[in-house]
């Protein structure tokens, strides 16, 4: 049966709600499990998954734009702290407690992949509330390739100050579009300067197959991790394949104080 976008969101379910999408909703992707990683601590921006973002807290914003895709069968928050756990449920919204200690929002996936069990798992960043379908969509239809376990989401560097800016992350793939490396350096390098005509930054949405993820899990962390800080690296060394899907630059997500001045904006 062919998929019809209905317009309809459905997030709004009323403030005590345990259903976050309606009965009659399919998923365009069966089994499929969307987790916000949610964590209070952030270094830039204090307690920003409680901000304020035009009358609801920064965290349900990003729950509700996942909803909106209507890419899901289900979309759960996950957290290390009760105070963002209570505004998803009073939300309408279903969340989790996990460990806090956990370094990576992959890490607390792949706990929640422990206790809830689906084909495909989601990681959608909890300070992305503008995430839409027509970033996630290309992502969600990798996976009609039985042989992609892990996929994520780059897009086109335009200018040479992206391109050698080290909070950027460069990807460079093969002709499948698996990425053959992932760094915080200018790759590929432009021996004859400028910027080189493909070249495309990470966008670090993920998704992974079940085994995949749990696999994830038991690998030890490599050493090109540890010198770029780049979690995505422990995969390729260890042999597993992730498959990029290139998309339009998606609008940022919210790590500073000035970044939440202009989401604000968007919801005023």
């Amino acid at each position: 049966m062919p998929f019809v976008f209905l317009n309809l969101n459905p997030c709004v379910m009323g403030p005590h709600s345990n259903q976050q999408l309606p009965d009659s909703f399919a998923s365009p992707y069966p089994n499929s499990l969307a987790v916000v990683p949610a964590r209070m601590g952030s270094t830039r921006l204090p307690d920003k998954m409680l901000a304020d973002l035009g009358g609801k807290p920064l965290v349900v914003r990003t729950w509700e734009a996942c909803c909106a895709t209507r890419l899901f069968e289900r979309v759960l928050v996950a957290t290390d702290h009760p105070d963002i756990l209570r505004v998803v449920e009073e939300a309408g919204g279903e969340g989790m407690l996990t460990d806090p200690g956990h370094n990576s929002g992959s890490d607390r996936l792949a706990e929640v992949a422990g206790q809830v069990e689906a084909d495909l798992y989601v990681n959608v960043q909890g300070d992305e509330p503008f995430v839409t379908r027509a970033c996630l969509h290309p992502l969600m239809e990798l996976f009609t390739d039985q042989a992609v376990r892990v996929g994520s989401l780059m897009s086109r560097i335009r200018s040479a100050e992206e391109y050698e800016n080290p909070s950027v992350v460069k990807v460079v793939c093969n002709h499948l579009g698996d990425a053959l490396y992932f760094s915080r350096a200018p790759i590929p390098y432009a021996r004859g300067g400028g910027i080189p005509s493909e070249v495309h930054r990470h966008i670090g949405v993920y998704a992974f197959r079940r085994d995949a993820l749990r696999a994830f899990t038991r690998l030890a962390p490599s050493a090109t991790e540890q010198a770029e800080m780049l979690e995505q690296l422990r995969l390729l060394h260890w042999g597993y394949s992730i498959r990029m899907a290139c998309v339009d630059p998606p609008e940022a997500g919210i790590d500073t104080p000035e970044d939440l001045i202009r989401a604000r904006l968007r919801f005023a």
